[in-house]
């Protein structure tokens, strides 16, 4: 199936199903995908082999996020969301840490109630540095695909040592003060079926949800193109069981169809 690029360091602003009005930032290569999870569903398809590419320096970051916000300031053009997201893990960018120190100075300038949102894949937490800038933006939203390792592994494709065990254990740090996502979905990869939605993976994934107790709880299901072709979206009953049984947790929770 069809999969896409981020070709632009700033892009958008776009609809999003979670963030409505958001302006991508994308602190990744633009010709390739650079990410440590290759994820089954990911609509920037599949790690390819090569060099990375650049990284975009921090004052270019900088420089095009203010011409890009003056810009849509003085054009009336709404921003709810400045969202580091693009061709993979934002985290692994060197100046992570002073990129969102910017990106606050930046956006209190031109769209002050703006929130600025990562969407992250949770495998940087162990980096103190890494931790410390997430704790500073609005909407943290950290990545768990499943609570059995098996499951996650097949989901995400880490490259190199991934463990549900210590990813929860890390985002323990953060006090409950994020956002948990978690994609689900339905599929045959390789010729072995993979399911997030049954009972015993719900099961196991709430007891997370309780033990960590996130402000919000984001899960949804395919919207785009994936690199894998034998994959399901969750059904609209599936997703609104979970729903049910996390408001019961007394937790906040939004589903994208």
């Amino acid at each position: 199936m069809a999969t896409f690029l981020f070709h632009d360091l700033i892009y958008g602003p776009i609809h999003s199903r979670r963030l409505g009005n958001s302006l991508g930032i994308n602190l990744l290569p633009t010709e390739k995908k650079y990410c440590n999870f290759n994820c089954i569903y990911c609509e920037c398809g599949a790690n390819l082999p090569g060099k990375i590419g650049s990284l975009s320096k921090r004052e270019d970051v900088k420089n095009a996020l203010a011409e890009k916000l003056k810009t849509l300031h003085s054009e009336g053009i709404q921003v709810d969301s400045i969202t580091f997201a693009g061709n993979g893990e934002p985290t692994i960018h060197p100046d992570f840490q002073g990129v969102i120190d910017d990106t606050i100075e930046t956006r209190n300038k031109y769209f002050p109630n703006a929130k600025i949102s990562v969407l992250s894949n949770a495998t940087r937490i162990c980096d103190e540095k890494t931790v410390n800038a997430l704790k500073k933006v609005d909407n943290c939203i950290l990545k768990l695909d499943s609570a059995i390792n098996e499951t996650a592994k097949a989901i995400d494709r880490p490259v190199g040592g991934y463990s549900v065990e210590n990813t929860v254990s890390l985002l323990k740090q953060f006090g409950g003060k994020f956002v948990l996502q978690t994609m689900f979905l339905k599929g045959v990869v390789g010729g072995k079926t993979i399911d997030n939605t049954t009972d015993t993976e719900v099961d196991a994934w709430l007891k997370i949800v309780e033990e960590l107790r996130p402000e919000t709880v984001m899960i949804y299901t395919i919207d785009r193109d994936t690199p894998e072709k034998n994959l399901e979206k969750a059904t609209h009953e599936d997703l609104e069981k979970i729903r049910q049984r996390v408001e019961k947790l007394g937790i906040k929770i939004t589903v994208s169809e």
